[in-house]
């Protein structure tokens, strides 16, 4: 039950008190749209001709600059959902193996107001002006090491190794610090379960005090359905002393290769040889052991393992 005073209430009051308060809001919203103040905008900043080898001091330039601006609401809100960017390029600030880059305010504000739509009045920026010392760092060409772990799916299995955009990178930094630095490894890649080829990138880890004009690298990893293929290969016996012959049970081993169903027609039997080497060690069994060079054979196996033997003089 409603209380008492609300039991008096006309319900049309209260939508004719509604309906008055969305129409005040949507003037005061139509004003303030219309309206021109000012307000701070950030603006991402990116910067270009930077030689390799040169190192910035401190900090470094800042990636945000924050500017006032002065406009009706409606073209400030623009700004705020649509951020601003700046590319700046340094090439004519730097002179020489060490210095100071100096991005003077004049140079700044003409860069930045050209962002601005014609409305827009730039009032001030924060920084205003870009300072920052720069040096020249040593240069080291390292090469890259993919770090995790690939699992092809069952039945399946990685056709060669993981293809790298590119083989290595050009690291910059101390002398001393480049000299306990062989190779430049990337972030733990983990993928388990491929069973197509697979297309992904992969950070670089870069040491402290080191840096590098890349990022990132790509990796292609390429999986195939794999099958067996049967064959019988008689064994060759090496190693046997002078003067002696070596009698096997059985003569001839099962073998079976695996192979690639793109590559299956690329492997036969003569790619394969199954050797028994005599030991002079007090044993009456030999290993069998597969040789191979065919790239498409990944792997192979002999049944039975190991054989018998008899040495006769």
């Amino acid at each position: 039950m409603l209380p008492r005073q609300f039991s008096h209430m006309r319900w049309t009051d209260v939508l004719t008190f509604a309906l008055f308060m969305v129409l005040a809001s949507a003037i005061w919203f139509g004003h303030a749209m219309q309206s021109e103040r000012n307000t701070y905008v950030p603006v991402m900043v990116s910067y270009t001709g930077v030689p390799g080898a040169i190192g910035l001091g401190g900090d470094g330039l800042p990636d945000t600059v924050m500017i006032e601006v002065r406009d009706a609401g409606k073209q400030l809100n623009a700004y705020k959902r649509d951020p601003l960017r700046l590319t700046i390029d340094l090439r004519p600030y730097i002179h020489g193996e060490r210095g100071t880059i100096r991005v003077p305010s004049d140079v700044l504000r003409s860069s930045l107001s050209s962002l601005l739509h014609g409305t827009s009045q730039l009032i001030g920026t924060t920084p205003e002006e870009l300072v920052c010392a720069y040096y020249t760092e040593q240069e080291k060409n390292v090469p890259i090491c993919l770090n995790g772990e690939l699992v092809p799916a069952d039945e399946y299995q990685m056709v060669g190794a993981p293809i790298l955009s590119r083989k290595s990178v050009k690291i910059y930094g101390q002398g001393q610090v480049l000299d306990r630095i062989d190779s430049i490894s990337t972030e733990s890649l983990q993928m388990r379960g491929l069973t197509d080829t697979t297309d992904t990138r992969v950070a670089l880890q870069m040491p402290k005090g080191v840096r590098c004009g890349v990022d990132t690298i790509d990796v292609r990893i390429i999986t195939e359905r794999f099958t067996e293929k049967k064959v019988m290969l008689p064994l060759r016996v090496e190693n046997v002393p002078d003067g002696y012959h070596l009698r096997l049970f059985p003569r001839e081993v099962e073998v079976r290769i695996r192979v690639g169903f793109s590559h299956f027609g690329q492997v036969s039997a003569s790619d394969v040889r199954a050797v028994c080497r005599y030991s002079h060690e007090r044993t009456d069994k030999l290993n069998v052991e597969l040789r191979y060079s065919n790239p498409y054979i990944t792997a192979a196996w002999a049944y039975p393992s190991t054989v018998e033997f008899l040495l006769e003089q």
